[in-house]
């Protein structure tokens, strides 16, 4: 058995640079239109674009670390992490595709945030939903929502599958 077959091999060299190439393209437009904090509001009260910089993970967590361990940690740990991915896409079966593609969608948002990290020092974050003055969700990016949509996936299917077992 090949450990990438055909379907394996598409999967990524499909999915992969389009979020990546959709990810640093809605970024680079962000950049180029945007100062830094600047806002647009699209729907009043509910989204904006906002041009944010975040120095930290999800939802800013660890953006007040200090620079000597924060930046080596958010370049080494999407490093680890396409290294498992890779590794669970090779023991991945024919029957599951749809586990390759929500892989493939997690590792194209790792490479989209580890490439402003490697360029900017931080990850460029614009997609800024919240209600009215009462909530802000923090703002994220097209590389945030690739991995969530491919997280939630996982996490959804391995709930299913647990319980098909028991």
């Amino acid at each position: 058995m090949k450990v990438f077959p055909r379907w394996k091999i598409l999967t990524i060299l499909i999915t992969v640079p389009w979020v990546v190439i959709l990810d640093q393209w809605t970024k680079h437009l962000v950049l180029k239109s945007f100062q830094w904090g600047e806002t647009l509001p699209i729907i009043q009260s509910i989204f904006a674009l906002t041009y944010v910089r975040n120095m930290g993970a999800a939802f800013g967590i660890l953006h007040n670390a200090p620079a000597y361990f924060r930046d080596p940690f958010f370049i080494l740990i999407p490093i680890l992490a396409l290294v498992i991915i890779t590794a669970v896409m090779a023991k991945l079966k024919e029957n599951q595709r749809l586990t390759g593609v929500a892989l493939s969608l997690v590792m194209g948002g790792a490479i989209g945030n580890l490439i402003d990290r490697v360029r900017f020092g931080f990850v460029v974050d614009f997609l800024d939903f919240h209600w009215k003055e009462v909530y802000h969700w923090p703002a994220f990016n097209i590389a945030d929502s690739a991995i969530v949509v491919g997280v939630g996936y996982l996490f959804i299917q391995s709930f299913f599958q647990e319980n098909s077992n028991s």
